[in-house]
């Protein structure tokens, strides 16, 4: 400033022309601005604006961002030329908070596992695979091949390439105890992903049609209709290139738009679903060229397989993802059908709330139950354990005197094992519910298919009991050694992944579960020639 001051002096003393001063000036002053920038000790930029602050997608289940993915965003304060942003300050305190309460929880853990090995816990057990699979990326000549089959082609290819699965040993995104058999499962889930596609028919009017529920018990039928239809991976508009059809109603729907209430009366619901698909086979080749043995449904509400009783091919043929996956009614059928999860979704916008649950030292109930006493078996249940024992907490609906003190998730979340009686019907939501608060779940049922029973080996990590043993439960219970049961509920949380619906789904979760179950059915349907 002082320069210019002398320069307008000079310019009045000898008459200088104020615009020739001007140009001199800048000249003069040039230099030296770009010598004050360059010995700058930050950018320039960090000195005009702030940093654009990018939140990560990929976030915990419970919605709070990662340490890792907040790290990034903690600009360094000392860069900044007197001041500091509020900002950075928020996000350097909720960092240290975060720090601070992952050593708690440390500490918490430590002490706690030092709790659990005092009760023998096997040395052997391996912890399973938390974090989310990546996607895989495949050979383009074996996708090229793939799709140059004609889709019954591709079938008899992915089953023959099953059947001869290379061994699977140590692989890091699948838990080996879960499986029956983890090398075909890993195979044909592989196959799935390259081959399969499915058509799913646009017509059928809401709410019957393309009109997911996705809150309360039936929730299942309305979160794989949703994903499904806004699938881009598996979906085709090419029914010639389609490998199954998908019939999306909802039997939960049906029965809010039809039934009429205390009719007691199902056959205009099943009258609706004769009549719309006998309309798909007039409409489309599609249904009779198998008969409807490619097509599938997907329904969880209890009256789901009585819903299909008009329709002889469709009750028979078709592929049926129930929840009531009773097979003493001769219309589920073990080894076709699949049996689908029952899930109580509260929130559909948190979906995955409330997950996890404590470790077994600190799970001093043996058993517990409360519910609603419909079905045979409840009032068994309730006849031979309501207050009789301490350790066996069975109860009707849950008394306020005691939700007053632990609601009925800190129960579940308290007790070693959950013991889930059929009601109505064989399937019960408290399996899932199980296995999201990390309980082993004992499953009172018979003729009963549990869940994707397909792939999922039950054995190692649920208890079934006959309905004729619910006066020896807790002498079942108690004869399974405590090394036995840590297995178990080790294996209750590395299945919990495949029991998540999603938001945007991920590999190996509920939604691409159900439809491994349903590609699986199919491929089972082929006959491969046997000089192939």
């Amino acid at each position: 400033m002082n320069k210019f001051l002398r320069l307008i002096i000079i310019a009045l003393m000898f008459r200088i022309d104020w615009r020739k001063l001007f140009i001199i000036g800048t000249i003069i002053m040039i230099p030296g601005v770009l010598f004050q920038i360059l010995t700058l000790p930050y950018p320039l930029t960090s000195w005009i604006h702030s940093p654009q602050v990018t939140v990560p997608l990929h976030k915990s289940l419970n919605g709070a961002m990662h340490l890792s993915d907040l790290s990034h965003l903690a600009w360094d304060e000392q860069s900044k030329p007197g001041r500091v942003d509020p900002l950075i300050v928020v996000l350097n305190y909720s960092v240290n908070l975060d720090r601070s309460m992952l050593i708690k929880e440390r500490e918490t853990e430590v002490s706690e596992k030092r709790d659990e090995s005092r009760i023998m816990e096997p040395k052997n057990i391996v912890t399973p695979p938390m974090s989310p699979p990546p996607h895989r990326t495949v050979p383009h000549h074996l996708q090229r091949y793939i799709w140059s089959l004609r889709p019954d082609e591709a079938l008899a290819y992915a089953k023959k390439e099953i059947e001869n699965a290379p061994i699977a040993t140590d692989d890091p995104d699948l838990y080996a105890p879960l499986f029956r058999n983890v090398s075909a499962f890993k195979r044909s889930y592989e196959l799935m992903e390259l081959t399969l596609k499915v058509y799913i028919y646009q017509e059928g009017k809401r709410p019957i049609f393309h009109h997911p529920h996705l809150k309360g018990i039936y929730s299942s039928e309305g979160w794989f209709m949703k994903l499904m239809e806004e699938n881009r991976q598996f979906v085709t508009k090419d029914p010639e290139k389609a490998h199954l059809f998908y019939l999306p109603y909802s039997a939960r729907q049906l029965e809010m738009a039809l039934y009429v209430p205390n009719s007691h009366n199902m056959k205009s619901l099943s009258i609706f679903l004769r009549d719309y698909v006998n309309m798909l086979t007039a409409k489309y080749p599609f249904w009779n060229r198998t008969h409807g043995l490619d097509h599938f449904l997907v329904a969880c509400h209890d009256w789901g397989p009585y819903t299909l009783s008009e329709h002889e091919e469709l009750k028979k043929n078709t592929i049926k993802a129930l929840c009531n996956a009773d097979v003493s009614e001769s219309i589920f059928v073990a080894g076709k059908d699949v049996s689908l999860p029952e899930t109580t979704i509260r929130n559909p916008k948190r979906p995955l709330r409330n997950l996890g649950g404590k470790r077994a030292s600190r799970r001093p109930i043996l058993a517990f139950f409360a519910g609603h006493l419909h079905g045979r078996v409840r009032p068994t249940l309730l006849k031979y354990w309501r207050g009789k024992d301490e350790d066996m907490r069975i109860y009707g609906p849950l008394p306020n005197r005691v939700s007053r003190i632990m609601s009925y998730v800190q129960h579940m979340k308290s007790s070693k094992y959950c013991i889930c009686p059929m009601g109505y019907e064989v399937n019960s939501p408290r399996i899932v519910e199980a296995i999201y608060y990390e309980c082993v779940p004992v499953i009172i049922a018979d003729n009963f298919v549990p869940p994707l029973n397909e792939v999922l080996d039950w054995s190692a990590f649920s208890v079934i009991v006959g309905e004729k043993d619910i006066p020896k439960l807790k002498e079942i219970l108690l004869a399974i050694p405590m090394g036995q049961y840590l297995t178990m509920q080790t294996n209750v949380k590395g299945l919990q992944r495949h029991f998540l619906w999603n938001p945007r789904p991920i590999r190996y979760d509920m939604f691409h579960m159900i439809l491994h179950s349903i590609w699986f059915s199919r491929l089972n349907q082929i006959q491969i020639p046997e000089s192939s």
